[in-house]
């Protein structure tokens, strides 16, 4: 029966039974993992560097697991690590040949854009869909400068999980949906001053007049509404 581990054993964790001159091989090993994943990076191009679509995440996962073993492992051989590469790398370079070349593959495992966003309202219909919440949606839209839906003319999630948005111009603004935090907060289900209010769901814009209670939303039936923000 092996020993029980003992808590900060400084000799267990920094060099196990090993002898310290171990410590070289293993500064090979990470520099000779270190080569191998610079030239497969390379080979690959900058494609997975710049996004990463399902075929990148899969490179990076594998690619990494295969790395990090040899570099620290002694019964790890390096020539199982370098098999790994070619393997992975033949069989990343073959899956983005054939989806560049078959459209239905490419949609199939990488998706497609999706608009979420048209004339200044959600497109609940396809953004039901897809894996993002509306607090997301506007954050991203927060974070290029966006205030009210009124000002996107049209946002398009990009199959990499990107948003891509596209403004009106300054003086093609529309009254919408405000997306800062504290303007979100002041939603309400009656009226108290007539005006302008935009639906806290998909911000499409209606006219009321006070004194009236808020009628459902015509595009999502939602009762939720927010003074629309021009």
């Amino acid at each position: 029966m092996s020993e029980p581990v003992q808590p900060f054993d400084w000799g267990r964790m920094f060099i196990h039974d090993l002898p310290w001159t171990y410590l070289g091989e293993v500064a090979f090993r990470t520099a000779f993992m270190f080569v191998i994943l610079l030239t497969a990076l390379t080979v690959s191009g900058k494609r997975e560097v710049r996004q990463l679509s399902i075929y990148e995440l899969v490179l990076v996962i594998g690619l990494g697991s295969a790395a990090g073993d040899p570099m620290f492992y002694d019964d790890v051989p390096m020539a199982s690590a370098v098999v790994v590469f070619i393997v992975m790398m033949s069989c990343y370079k073959l899956a983005t040949y054939i989806s560049d070349r078959n459209k239905t593959v490419r949609q199939v495992l990488e998706g497609k854009a999706v608009y979420v966003v048209e004339n200044g309202c959600i497109l609940t219909e396809n953004f039901d869909r897809e894996d993002l919440g509306l607090e997301e949606l506007f954050s991203d839209l927060r974070v290029e400068g966006i205030e009210h839906l009124g000002q996107v003319r049209v946002a398009i999630l990009e199959p990499n999980g990107q948003l891509s948005i596209f403004q009106y111009k300054p003086d093609e603004v529309k009254f919408g949906l405000p997306i800062l935090p504290n303007e979100l907060k002041k939603d309400t289900e009656q009226i108290e001053e007539s005006g302008k209010y935009a639906c806290c769901n998909c911000g499409y814009v209606e006219s009321f007049t006070a004194p009236a209670g808020l009628e459902n939303c015509r595009r999502c039936n939602q009762t939720k509404w927010v003074k629309a923000v021009h």
